[in-house]
């Protein structure tokens, strides 16, 4: 059974990628860690509107953690080694691995990273798409 796709219309043309990006959202575990916002982070005289994503992240380096952007994907890792040398009476604080990853619309720049008390920030903006009127000619065929 093939299931029917919202951007099917005939009036919507070129939406495939969504489409796609739609899919992979679908696709994507439901695992709640690490837990993360999504701010926006209104515009400055200096500074323009950003989108902040904060990751809790608390006991990770930042030699432990890897941002990479993978075509219009953010993907962020955290990796930690298990320290054979340690012996606990209780652990309560996981070593664990994990990948968060985020679809990034069209445009969207990352702009920077930041580990501060165990939250990593990563700051997005959007520039302004210039808008674009354009004639186009009709050609008269006989």
């Amino acid at each position: 059974m093939s299931r029917q796709s919202p951007f099917g219309h005939p009036f919507l043309l070129g939406f495939d990628e969504i489409e796609q990006a739609l899919d992979r959202l679908a696709k994507s575990s439901g695992d709640g860690y690490p837990p993360y916002n999504i701010e926006r982070v209104c515009r400055t005289e200096t500074e323009p509107e950003k989108l902040r994503i904060m990751i809790a992240v608390a006991g990770f380096t930042s030699e432990q953690l890897d941002v990479t952007l993978e075509e219009n994907q953010l993907v962020v890792r955290g990796r930690q080694a298990e320290d054979k040398g340690r012996q606990f009476l209780h652990r309560g604080i996981a070593a664990r691995q994990f990948q968060r990853s985020f679809v990034l619309a069209d445009g969207m720049e990352v702009v920077g990273a930041d580990l501060s008390n165990g939250l990593l920030s990563i700051d997005l903006i959007r520039p302004e798409p210039a808008r674009i009127v354009r004639r186009i000619g009709i050609q008269t065929r006989d």
